[in-house]
């Protein structure tokens, strides 16, 4: 190394070595909390909950209205610090112990068990009386049950003219009803147990088949799949109304998930579809509807909404964006995904989750705290609006004056800083939801609504067809649409299984939606 003898020379390399080291120890600690994040992704609990924490934890804070609305309105300049509630007790109702009652609809089966003859007779001669009993109640079940259901139809001839003097058909027969699948064997009964299998059970249909041979009857996977083909075709004229009263309500929330299909034309086995779910329609009457798309693109979603004009609630996926600027359109954003790196961001530093990371996860806890105390007082949509306006949106304030404060300090490239970027990024979005009561700080009944789906993929993997796809869609549409309105999702399934051949005119069809008439 060429000797240095200029003192000016020597302090600029002091100075670039002093940057490199500061440098480095920056990045050193950002490598370090990368390494505590991903240990905690593999090791740690998996849930977002912070539980079992010090009695000093600032979550305690939820049950103290003073100190939530002190916080919530802190000076910008001044340094908060949630301080522990004094002498706080929470106090948890006590479970009921023992085993829980059997339902009271179900069919009682009486098997009595009685002393001997001989015994009901004292030792003084008196017949001894009945005072009371003693039941014990178990439960049993029935197996399922395969049986044949023949339908017969006598026929009719003329046994002197055979016919000739009458211009009607010389074998007369009553009609077939209508067939939700002709030719086949299948009933709306066994279609609706295969059905509710595979999309409420996430039982993959190879399964079912082994299933029925040990009922003793061979049904092939693909002859349910064609059964399930069928079914969804002839279901169709009701999913193009699900979508009209989709779109007819105040809000929808939407949301989409990988899936992979084996049979798409000019695409390989291993490219990634995807499975998209919206709910929305009337308050009151809300459908849950998915759709296949080959796509993420956002053209997918404007064509899901269509001519919709309303709010507009997603994550902060990009390809959103778009749908969210259209006319009529008020695109809200989800503050689950916001919370959710900054509690990444907070595991990655020390274990008492002080900072800005923790700090906002605490203000994103009161807010879902007073929503909750909404709830419990049945707002109506007007009182609910004023009391996010007097109540949340101070809390909101805060959270984004702690984001643009901090994203002066940290590093853009660390978990803080992209939290940062991405909280104030959905900023706006995330605002939007105070002026729609019919919907909540986050996106999670999109979310809730797609899980269904995707446990069964973890079962079935993939999907065969663009075809099977969609016959797939349609289904989980009308169960989890059942579901949302409080209906038994068999008995749904099998009333339009039922009906459905039947249904022609508007009312009729009006009937089969999923919803309590």
């Amino acid at each position: 190394m060429k000797k240095i003898t200029d003192l000016k020379t020597a302090l600029h390399i002091i100075k670039k070595l002093e940057t490199d080291v500061k440098s480095l120890t920056q990045e050193n600690i950002e490598l370090r909390k990368q390494v505590i994040f991903l240990n905690s992704l593999r090791y740690a609990i998996k849930s977002e909950k912070k539980c079992k924490l010090p009695q000093d934890d600032k979550q305690l804070l939820l049950f103290d209205e003073a100190e939530f609305f002190r916080y919530a309105h802190a000076d910008e300049n001044e340094e908060v610090e949630i301080p522990a509630p004094a002498a706080t007790v929470v106090s948890k109702p006590r479970k009921k112990r023992g085993r829980r009652l059997l339902p009271a609809d179900l069919p009682r089966v009486d098997h009595i068990i009685d002393i001997p003859e001989d015994e009901k007779v004292c030792a003084c001669g008196t017949p001894l009386v009945k005072i009371g009993e003693e039941v014990s109640e178990k439960l049993n079940i029935v197996p399922a049950k395969i049986e044949v259901i023949r339908t017969i139809r006598p026929k009719y001839a003329c046994p002197q003219c055979e016919g000739t003097e009458d211009e009607r058909p010389a074998v007369r027969i009553a009609p077939m009803p209508p067939q939700l699948i002709k030719h086949g064997i299948v009933t709306p009964s066994l279609l609706t147990f295969i059905l509710m299998h595979k999309f409420a059970d996430a039982l993959p249909l190879y399964r079912q088949s082994s299933m029925f041979a040990r009922l003793g009857v061979d049904i092939s996977r693909s002859t349910m799949s064609n059964w399930i083909l069928e079914a969804a075709a002839a279901c169709t004229p009701l999913r193009e109304r699900l979508y009209q009263h989709l779109r007819s309500g105040p809000a929808i929330n939407l949301d989409e998930t990988p899936v992979q299909l084996l049979r798409e034309k000019d695409r390989s086995n291993t490219s990634k579809s995807y499975m998209w779910v919206a709910r929305g329609g009337q308050p009151d009457r809300s459908v849950v509807l998915f759709s296949y798309a080959p796509t993420r693109s956002g053209k997918e979603a404007a064509q899901i909404i269509g001519d919709y004009k309303g709010f507009l609630q997603t994550d902060g996926y990009k390809g959103y964006e778009a749908v969210g600027t259209s006319e009529g359109i008020v695109h809200v954003g989800c503050l689950v995904h916001v919370r959710r790196k900054f509690f990444d961001a907070a595991k990655a530093g020390d274990k008492k989750l002080k900072g800005t990371a923790s700090t906002v996860v605490d203000l994103i806890a009161r807010i879902y705290h007073a929503e909750k105390m909404f709830h419990k007082q049945h707002f109506s949509p007007e009182q609910l609006l004023e009391a996010r306006e007097n109540t949340i949106r101070p809390l909101l304030n805060a959270i984004e004056e702690h984001m643009r404060a901090a994203q002066l300090k940290v590093p853009p490239s660390s978990l803080l800083g992209k939290a940062v970027a991405y909280g104030l990024h959905q900023w706006p979005y995330v605002l939007n939801y105070l002026k729609c009561p019919y919907l909540t700080p986050d996106n999670n009944v999109a979310e809730n609504a797609i899980r269904p789906f995707v446990i069964g993929r973890k079962n079935w993997l993939f999907s065969g067809s663009p075809r099977g796809a969609a016959a797939s869609a349609l289904f989980y549409s009308l169960i989890e649409s059942a579901k949302a309105n409080g209906l038994d999702p068999q008995n749904y399934l099998w009333n339009v299984l039922t009906k459905i051949p039947t249904a022609k005119t508007e009312a009729e069809l009006e009937a089969l939606r999923p919803w309590k008439q």
